[in-house]
This record gives C-alpha cells, sequence and structure tokens, in this order.
C-alpha cells in the first residue's frame, strides 16, 4: 500500500489546503456532495438491507422449493426404475425358463424323428 495516500476526509481535506484553497475547496464540495447523493444515509441503508434480505428470502426459498419439487420427482422416478427394472428381470427369468423348455422339447422332437428315418433306411427297397 502507499502510505502516502490519505485514508480519511479529515486527511483529503488537509492535503487540499495545502494547495490551490480557492479551485480545491470547490473540488473538496463537488466530492463531498458525490459521495453524500451516492452514498445511502443509514435509515435508507437499513431499509435497503431488508428489502435486499426479504428479496434473498424469497429467492432462495423459491429456489429450496425448486429443489425439493425436483428431488421428489428424481426419487419418484428411482422408484419408477427399480419397479421395472425387477419387472424386466423377472420377464427376462421367465423368458429364459421358457426357451429351456422350448430347447428341450425341440431335442424330444428331434430324438423322434431320428428314430422314425432309421427304420425307413434299414428297410430294404420296395419292389416296384
Amino acid at each position: 500500500m502507499n502510505n502516502n495516500r490519505p485514508e480519511r476526509l479529515s486527511d483529503i481535506d488537509a492535503a487540499a489546503a495545502s494547495t490551490a484553497p480557492e479551485f480545491e475547496g470547490e473540488i473538496r464540495d463537488f466530492i463531498r456532495r458525490d459521495i453524500s447523493f451516492r452514498r445511502p444515509g443509514r435509515a435508507e441503508a437499513s431499509n435497503a438491507g431488508d428489502g435486499v434480505n426479504s428479496l434473498l428470502d424469497r429467492v432462495a426459498g423459491a429456489s429450496i422449493e425448486e429443489i425439493d419439487r425436483v428431488i421428489r420427482e428424481l426419487q419418484a422416478m428411482r422408484d419408477t426404475l427399480v419397479t421395472e427394472g425387477d419387472r424386466v428381470q423377472r420377464e427376462v427369468a421367465r423368458f429364459a425358463n421358457m426357451s429351456q423348455t422350448a430347447m428341450a422339447s425341440v431335442r424330444v422332437i428331434a430324438d423322434s424323428l431320428t428314430q422314425w428315418e432309421r427304420p425307413q433306411e434299414l428297410a430294404p427297397p420296395a419292389a416296384e
């Protein structure tokens, strides 16, 4: 930090008094008017702070409600996905069982067909 820089208005006033008094007096008045115009009074600052706080509370409240709503929707979606996952697993198990049963039936049919074909192959050709 610069140690030569004045930190308070009284320091600025003292620095200004040591140079051209008339010109710097006008500058001082201008700066004071500008500062008092830009800086709200204590009551205004308190009211503005209350307004900002109430605005923040409303925005935060709405945001929290929205987050809670999204969380509820995600939990409902999770429950739906778990239920559907269980259903799909049951369907796949049922399909696998049905597929194994069908394969066993096809084997039995194939074995029966091979037994029917063998006697015909061994039989002498029919006389014409």
